[in-house]
């Protein structure tokens, strides 16, 4: 189960021009910190704060929610880092959801401040999620990173990584899309810089928001193609190897996309 499989409950992103009212959820960032109760992990309501100046966000089923660009402050309430707020054990599915989608309109927000191209401030559109120039009609949109992950087969294995720097649990290869490539082209091109190999029979698996990075992660299967001896990118990697299904260890936090891809290949099922 990914971080947006919440069904039956709907995720509803279309953009609204309103502010929120009693019962609407707030939510709010302090660099990469989310407010939230401290005891529950749940997020403070319209009328627990001072008025604040809020952005409609998008809703879930009938629970609308609201961001506020300035920090604020509740009773028990506690700004703490994202991540931590995301392995929690008591949060819901739909919150850590709504808590990664946030998060990603938070940051644009915040860096699209004023217009790259003339250089005035930028306002809200009102028909639409999106920036204004008011001086030069400049429009800017949410920013979304394309991005690739990568799930190498040798018949009955498969590579897992460990990144250089970050996350410490096992993944698999990954990057971004550069300008002017297919995704396809880009798995053959991340697969050869990170493990030296070349690979064939390229295969898509299923995408995912990963608002956390403001991407878009798109899974991919492919099989080596020829020589199987891996030369690792050290910028990049601590280290990849060929791993049986049964060794596979899967991620301790069952959210993402590279942790689904593990697991079917793992039982099989890829």
């Amino acid at each position: 189960m990914m971080i947006q499989d919440i069904a039956p409950l709907h995720l509803d992103n279309q953009y609204k021009d309103k502010k929120a009212d009693k019962g609407s959820f707030i939510l709010s960032f302090r660099n990469d910190e989310i407010l939230c109760h401290s005891n529950t992990n749940s997020f403070p309501h319209y009328e627990e704060l001072n008025d604040p100046d809020t952005i409609y966000l998008f809703s879930i089923n009938n629970d609308e929610y609201y961001l506020t660009l300035d920090p604020v402050e509740i009773s028990d309430g506690e700004y703490v880092s994202v991540r931590t707020f995301l392995s929690g054990e008591v949060i819901s599915k739909e919150k850590a959801y709504a808590a990664f989608t946030a998060y990603h309109l938070d940051k644009w927000y915040k860096d699209n401040r004023y217009c790259g191209r003339c250089g005035k401030g930028l306002v809200h559109d009102h028909k639409e999620r999106a920036l204004r120039c008011p001086d030069c009609g400049n429009t800017i949109y949410p920013r979304i990173n394309p991005a690739v992950i990568i799930g190498v087969i040798n018949k009955d294995k498969i590579i897992l990584t460990r990144y250089a720097h970050g996350y410490r649990h096992n993944a698999l290869i990954a990057g971004f899309t550069e300008i002017g490539e297919t995704l396809e082209e880009c798995v053959k091109r991340e697969v050869k810089e990170e493990v030296g190999l070349n690979v064939k029979n390229i295969r898509y698996y299923k995408s995912q928001p990963w608002g956390i990075a403001q991407d878009i992660l798109m899974g991919f299967y492919c099989e080596v193609d020829g020589d199987d001896t891996i030369r690792v990118d050290e910028n990049e990697l601590k280290s990849a190897i060929w791993t049986k299904r049964e060794d596979i260890e899967l991620q301790p936090v069952e959210y993402s996309l590279t942790n689904e891809m593990m697991k079917m290949f793992k039982e099989g099922r890829q």
